[in-house]
């Protein structure tokens, strides 16, 4: 159940991140050809790269299902594109569903929707911390525009 893709920063390898696999599928792009796989964490849902285009932030959702309840075990992992490993895992204390958004423009907090816990998450990049503010009813998405001109292809923020 692919949600989201993202080209790696030398534009050889893309990365799928499925809800149901509850990982990072990573495709070759010039064979287009599956070459990997990374797990991540229960919904892998979301994938932002760091500003300075050497991490992947993923967001696990905390569930597989396209409808669930509040406090799954959502969490958002850190991917370094170098190695192509897992560095760090950030649960949400008392859990949550992190879901689609992107980083400031200083790259210093990933900003993500909590659609089943009607949240807005602000993960410090740097430390992991999580700041949790309540908002109304599911919101699905938050887009961070880091230049502007730049118009999004999706609504999870691809920039062109």
């Amino acid at each position: 159940m692919p949600q989201d893709v993202r080209i790696s920063p030398d534009g050889r390898l893309f990365y799928v991140a499925d809800m149901k696999a509850d990982g990072l599928f990573l495709v070759d792009g010039d064979k287009f050809a599956e070459v990997g796989f990374i797990k991540t964490g229960i919904g892998a849902h979301g994938l932002y790269p760091s500003r300075d285009g050497t991490q992947l932030y993923i967001a696990n959702r905390g569930s597989n299902k396209v409808f669930d309840r509040p406090g799954g075990k959502g969490s958002v992992s850190l991917l370094d594109f170098a190695s192509r490993k897992i560095v760090t895992t950030w649960p949400i204390p008392g859990g949550g569903s992190p879901d689609m958004g992107n980083v400031s423009v200083d790259g210093k907090t990933l900003w993500l929707s909590g659609r089943f816990d009607n949240m807005v998450y602000a993960f410090d990049t740097t430390t992991g911390k999580v700041r949790s503010i309540a908002v109304r009813k599911e919101p699905h998405g938050l887009t961070v525009w880091p230049q502007p001109g730049r118009y999004s292809l999706g609504h999870t923020g691809n920039l062109r």
